[in-house]
């Protein structure tokens, strides 16, 4: 199989599973405790992996699958599947539009080829290592903003259990973008900010810990449309790496300087 049938099939499976959730996306979905809310987001989960889990392995036989979409570090060597089948959950169990399918290749902890799907637009994001990221078909470009005080920026919540040391950096960094940058954008999920870094339309991301799920679908589209991807020091990022940012080259250096303000 060629890499554009791959790609094409994936496409196909990704689309398959987002109308799943598509049709079950409306009303707010009610929880009174932990254990209902983790109920409701494995029912999601479960409507949208029936379809992806059979599809993408039998395009890929050999290729291992991450269990657990919140784990991250880095990948024995090898190809593995990274899927999030419900990126956003919890946006489509309250109403919130906000929220997509993801299926990321991965070979020796690179990313080679990722497919995001917002069911509710109908927009899907490719992109393949070597040939550049596409939104429905069009070439992708990062911004070409040089200035990060005329920047709009972003960043997400790693995760609802992450330790104090983690959630203080994060606010910290909030902060001190709020001091820099023209707009902060601080909201779930992850990914649909990286996309939004590939399109031109936000100018930097950045998270501290976070999923492999989360991040690596976004980090081969902004890096396949021309951005930069490094840890908030600016060192490179791996799936070990414990922060990551995503940003139009003109504004990454200032980005890493404000987010080192943080921690002084």
């Amino acid at each position: 199989m060629t890499t554009d049938e791959l790609l094409e099939h994936t496409v196909q499976a990704v689309r398959t599973a987002g109308n799943a959730l598509l049709d079950r996306f409306g009303p707010v979905v009610r929880y009174e405790t932990f254990d209902q809310l983790m109920s409701a987001l494995a029912t999601n989960d479960d409507a949208a992996m029936s379809t992806l889990r059979p599809r993408l392995t039998e395009l890929r036989p050999d290729a291992r699958w991450v269990e657990e979409e919140l784990d991250g570090g880095a990948l024995p060597t090898g190809e593995w599947w990274v899927v999030d089948p419900a990126e956003g959950n919890i946006n489509h169990l309250r109403g919130i539009p906000e929220w997509a399918v993801t299926a990321t290749l991965v070979r020796d902890n690179q990313p080679v080829l990722t497919v995001v799907h917002v069911p509710l637009t109908g927009d899907t994001y490719t992109a393949v290592a070597g040939a550049g990221a596409h939104l429905n078909g069009q070439p992708l470009q990062v911004s070409q903003t040089s200035n990060l005080a005329l920047s709009v920026v972003a960043t997400s919540q790693a995760r609802p259990d992450e330790t104090e040391a983690v959630t203080r950096r994060v606010g910290g960094s909030i902060t001190a973008m709020l001091r820099d940058a023209l707009v902060v954008r601080t909201s779930v999920p992850a990914t649909l900010h990286l996309v939004n870094v590939a399109a031109g339309r936000v100018d930097a991301f950045w998270q501290y810990a976070g999923a492999r799920a989360d991040l690596l679908p976004g980090a081969l589209l902004v890096t396949e449309a021309g951005g930069r991807i490094s840890d908030a020091e600016g060192n490179d990022w791996t799936p070990a790496s414990g922060s990551f940012l995503a940003a139009a080259p003109g504004v990454q250096a200032e980005a890493v300087a404000t987010l080192s303000k943080d921690q002084l």
